[in-house]
């Protein structure tokens, strides 16, 4: 299948392109730089220069390909909408893959799946419309599809290390939020790219959340992450009013209380998250 894919100098699109290769798809991806361009050639992927403002560029590219999936972050729901739309006009009838995100549900009571009810923190409040836009074509005769992954985790940690281990280890302690006890819903990069070309064949107007199945509390991976990093498992907490201070609006996401399942991609993609030990991967990396 002919593939084409935004984001994919990124944490999750060089996975992704990877994965794709090595399922015989040949792919085209959105490079805005030459370290972009560079970065995807090395995986495998043809690069298409351009960035997520350049919508002529993003339909022809789509209009060339079979299937698309969108995984660049874009800088407002209004660019991210506009872009979706201009890739939904260019694949037509093909596979349209759009990224989301777990934090969309707020905190969950208990282990939720698909069907939760949508309570977003500030800082991922705008995607309500853009996937409600993204899902109203079906109704057109396209097919849409919604990976909404948790925190990920392995590899590079992009948002864990960005946020608490690098401050952490300046700090001489990795903090957690409150007394930690919230839980994070995670899932490995390498499980986490399998779902996204999975879901190239899922039905149309599909929504998956993208998640291990294993929910482990902020300050268990605070504390794994502080032994990883040679601070002897220190740890140490800070009120949410701190961590705003420091983090700015995505505080208020990594200060949620969130459980999901992924067995609605298990039992309609086939899909198995096969890291499912995310402490020890913490403990690793």
């Amino acid at each position: 299948m002919r593939v084409f894919l935004t984001g994919g100098s990124g944490y999750i699109g060089q996975a992704t392109i990877a994965e794709l290769v090595g399922q015989g798809h040949t792919v085209e991806a959105l490079a805005r730089s030459v370290r972009a361009e560079e970065a995807v050639v090395a995986v495998g992927a043809t690069a298409v220069r351009g960035g997520l403002a350049d919508l002529e560029v993003l339909r022809e590219a789509a209009a060339r390909a079979e299937a698309v999936i969108h995984l660049a972050q874009a800088s407002s729901g209004e660019e991210d909408l506009a872009a979706a739309a201009a890739m939904q006009d260019g694949v037509g009838g093909g596979t349209y893959v759009h990224t989301g995100g777990t934090w969309v549900y707020g905190d969950t009571d208990g282990v939720q799946d698909e069907t939760a009810a949508w309570n977003p923190p500030g800082a991922v409040a705008w995607r309500k419309a853009v996937e409600d836009a993204v899902l109203a074509r079906t109704a057109d005769g396209g097919r849409p599809v919604i990976v909404q992954p948790g925190l990920i985790y392995g590899g590079d940690n992009r948002l864990i290390d960005a946020f608490f281990v690098q401050p952490g280890t300046e700090k001489g302690a990795i903090s957690y939020i409150g007394d930690g006890g919230n839980r994070w819903a995670l899932v490995h990069i390498d499980d986490l790219a399998p779902l996204y070309v999975a879901a190239l064949s899922a039905e149309a107007g599909s929504v998956y959340v993208g998640v291990g199945g294993v929910n482990p509390t902020a300050k268990e991976v605070a504390e794994a992450c502080a032994r990883a990093a040679g601070l002897d498992g220190k740890t140490t907490s800070i009120t949410l009013e701190q961590a705003s201070a420091e983090m700015g609006p995505i505080a208020d996401a990594f200060a949620l209380d969130q459980q999901f399942t992924p067995a609605k991609a298990q039992r309609e993609l086939g899909w198995q998250p096969s890291h499912t030990e995310p402490l020890s991967v913490f403990a690793q990396d």
